[in-house]
């Protein structure tokens, strides 16, 4: 269940679940039943800031300190979700899209002074996987995002943008003890599948407001 509540986008997962992910807050292996997204603009987190702090005391106030948390400039109203099922496996996905700091992979563009988008996704998995399980769906979960940043031909001066500089992924899912979440598994087709449709669907958004000259789009940060 979401919950939409500006400057956060909540994400019930329903029950205590494994979440693995690269957070600001609680990066790696934990347990929690929610993931929170929390907008945030280049005048929220100046360059001195202990963002880390920050954001401690943000969700201590909130009562959140137990949550996986992403960090996005995106307009938080401008979330995208989908979901697959393949056999006995469904995947939720929601995710906040942006490409203002875009880069292809083994490169770098100067974005100093530029205002900063970025992709913050997490998908919620019904099937129950190990923790090599998990790893493996965050692999799939990223080559999604990427072959959906790949097909917008989003072109710049180093190549065909593959991800941003400031993405995050979070994977939930029940404790299990499937271990495998490849191209060949239920899991791992309909994981695909939802986070490749989502991120499409922000891409395209997002591309056309920008294009369309709205500079509200995104006002930098994270």
């Amino acid at each position: 269940m979401l919950t939409l509540a500006p400057p956060w986008l909540e994400m019930d997962l329903g029950e205590d679940m494994c979440v693995l992910s690269w957070s600001l807050n609680r990066p790696g292996y934990v347990t929690a039943r929610r993931i929170l997204w929390r907008e945030v603009r280049n005048a929220d987190l100046p360059a001195d800031m202990d963002v880390g702090a920050w954001l401690d005391r943000e969700l201590a106030t909130r009562g959140a300190q137990d949550a996986v948390v992403l960090l996005t400039s995106r307009d938080i109203r401008a979330f995208h979700t989908a979901r697959a099922t393949v056999g006995d496996v469904t995947v939720d996905v929601t995710a906040t899209v942006g490409l203002s700091n875009a880069e292809r992979v083994g490169a770098r563009v100067d974005y100093s002074n530029r205002n900063w988008g970025t992709i913050n996704l997490a998908a919620r998995l019904s099937q129950g996987l190990s923790d090599a399980g998990l790893l493996e769906a965050v692999s799939i979960a990223t080559q999604a995002r990427t072959a959906a940043v790949m097909d917008a031909e989003y072109d710049l001066p180093t190549g065909r943008a593959t991800g941003t500089g400031t993405d995050c992924i979070a994977v939930a899912s029940p404790p299990g003890s499937q271990a495998f979440a490849g191209l060949h598994t239920e899991t791992g087709e309909a994981l695909g599948r939802a986070v490749y449709d989502a991120i499409a669907d922000g891409i395209a958004q997002w591309k056309a407001k920008v294009f369309r000259g709205n500079k509200d789009i995104e006002e930098g940060a994270v």
